[in-house]
């Protein structure tokens, strides 16, 4: 559950830094920003996958450049689902992933990492 609500504030917060960021991407409220970070997740732990499957022969073609769409498409979606969260265009959705997955990165780099116990 701490993992998760570590994600979930990761995810978050990465959000709020591509609304500040990027004049495309607009957050209404602390609450709405929020309620996205909560279906960005939902949807990149759901849906992206499933996208990822399906476009895998363009991905392959576009040597790995389509991922960007993808991942622009998956944002756009939880801007679609979120009242007060809004994106302008899919230019804007592919940017603001791509901010969310730079911040989120370099968030997770900082955090500590668990170990398993008993192997080695």
């Amino acid at each position: 559950m701490q993992r998760f609500l570590l994600h979930w504030f990761v995810v978050t917060l990465a959000l709020g830094v591509a609304a500040w960021v990027l004049p495309g991407v607009h957050v209404a409220s602390l609450p709405a920003l929020a309620v996205a970070g909560l279906v960005l997740g939902f949807v990149n732990a759901i849906v992206r996958p499933i996208l990822l499957l399906l476009t895998l022969p363009i991905t392959i073609l576009t040597l790995g450049l389509f991922y960007l769409v993808v991942n622009g498409l998956a944002f756009a979606l939880a801007a679609f689902v979120v009242p007060g969260f809004e994106v302008a265009s899919l230019a804007w959705s592919i940017l603001g992933a791509l901010v969310v997955s730079v911040v989120s990165w370099f968030a997770g780099a900082g955090a500590p990492r668990h170990e398993r116990k008993g192997r080695h």
